[in-house]
């Protein structure tokens, strides 16, 4: 879906309130409670219910999306909460966001895939950062569309890197139904 059908559903009120009901990614808040505060980029972060809870938790959060509608509900959402989120819009599959070498201690892509970013995003995290990435997959019977991997796919892109958690199926995340792959890997 290009930016402006996510523009109309943020507008229309659709999206929004699924995701301002929707509690923080289960996989993000296991990750995160293990992890001593520090930088994160929240990529393709939609109206921030992963980066307002990373920074309710003290992590200095950037939080980056192509819709200005939902860079919007999050502004407003941080700043009823109190919450300092640098939030930016930047349309990613234009390149329009440059992520930082080396500036992130955690790294969030949740049901987003645009595999040109995983790349970056490794070059992204300090030693010992985390990429945190989940994506929806192909059912093995189907072939993948430019939104989805397929299945097994996922784990290739961290090659070298430490796995701390692989899976893939049904996710546990209240606002997502479809089949996923995600991937917690650390920084070598």
């Amino acid at each position: 879906m290009e930016i402006r059908g996510w523009d109309e559903r943020y507008r229309s009120g659709e999206r929004a309130k699924e995701d301002l009901e929707a509690p923080p990614n289960p996989l993000l808040v296991e990750t995160a409670k293990r992890l001593k505060p520090g930088a994160a980029l929240d990529l393709a972060c939609g109206t921030g219910r992963n980066s307002s809870w990373l920074a309710e938790r003290g992590w200095k959060v950037t939080a980056v999306d192509g819709s200005p509608v939902a860079i919007g509900i999050l502004q407003q959402r941080a700043r009823e909460r109190g919450l300092d989120i640098d939030a930016r819009v930047a349309d990613l599959e234009k390149g329009v966001y440059k992520i930082e070498e080396a500036l992130w201690d955690l790294i969030v892509m949740c049901f987003y895939l645009q595999a040109s970013l995983f790349e970056p995003a490794k070059k992204g995290t300090r030693p010992g950062g985390l990429v945190l990435a989940i994506v929806h997959i192909a059912d093995p019977t189907q072939q993948p569309t430019q939104h989805q991997l397929r299945p097994g796919e996922l784990e290739k892109y961290f090659s070298g890197w430490e796995i701390l958690h692989c899976r893939e199926g049904q996710p546990d995340d209240p606002a997502h139904k479809r089949i996923s792959a995600e991937i917690v890997a650390r920084h070598p």
